[in-house]
């Protein structure tokens, strides 16, 4: 359902990667591994449509990701390094902006139930900048409880995460993938997924 094919990145004057090429189907998780540096992110970045391979070419489906664009889109979620939250806003408010703006349909019911699942009850009414970095991470974590889309893209989701949260972010993705989904993600811990076809690829091998 997702291949890339021959990507290539070059930042400034630095080549970071050249050659990329893989194939992802339903029920497949893609741990890219690799050195700071290597262009991990950028893979990422290029495999949501945020930026463009110097050559090479992304299909979904059969199709070029920047022909199919919202098309596209509306079947991603893609959780970035950073958590994309409103620091002004309520654990409980950013969670249903953010699902107003992916179109998707979450009552206030289901996104309590969702930040109570990720270990925020008590804090779902308190403002986002009075959260430790670790709270503000579930917060970003808690679209994962709802969210149906097909193809996951994950940019360190177990980041300040302690061992119970990270096992439930683990089996959030294990889920997705039984449900025939799609994930690639970038993660420097060492995580058990507890079911899917899981495979490797390391940038500049």
């Amino acid at each position: 359902m997702l291949e890339a094919s021959q990507l290539e990145c070059v930042r400034g004057d630095r080549r970071l990667f050249a050659g990329v090429s893989f194939r992802l189907e339903g029920g497949e998780l893609l741990n890219l591994q690799g050195k700071n540096g290597a262009g991990k992110t950028s893979l990422l970045r290029m495999l949501v449509g945020l930026a463009q391979p110097v050559a090479g070419e992304i299909t979904w489906r059969g199709e070029p990701i920047r022909k199919l664009a919202e098309d596209y889109r509306a079947e991603l979620c893609y959780m970035g390094h950073h958590n994309a939250i409103k620091e002004e806003l309520t654990p409980l408010e950013n969670l249903l902006a953010s699902a107003r703006l992916a179109g998707e349909p979450l009552s206030e019911e289901q996104a309590l139930e969702a930040l109570y699942a990720v270990g925020l009850a008590g804090r779902e009414d308190l403002q986002a900048k009075y959260l430790s970095q670790g709270q503000k991470r579930r917060v970003a974590l808690a679209r994962l409880i709802h969210e149906r889309r097909a193809l996951w893209v994950l940019d360190e989701p177990f980041v300040a995460l302690d061992v119970a949260a990270v096992d439930m972010v683990a089996g959030l993705i294990g889920a997705h993938l039984q449900r025939g989904g799609l994930a690639v993600m970038t993660t420097h811990q060492a995580v058990t997924i507890p079911a899917g076809n899981l495979r490797e690829y390391r940038l500049g091998a």
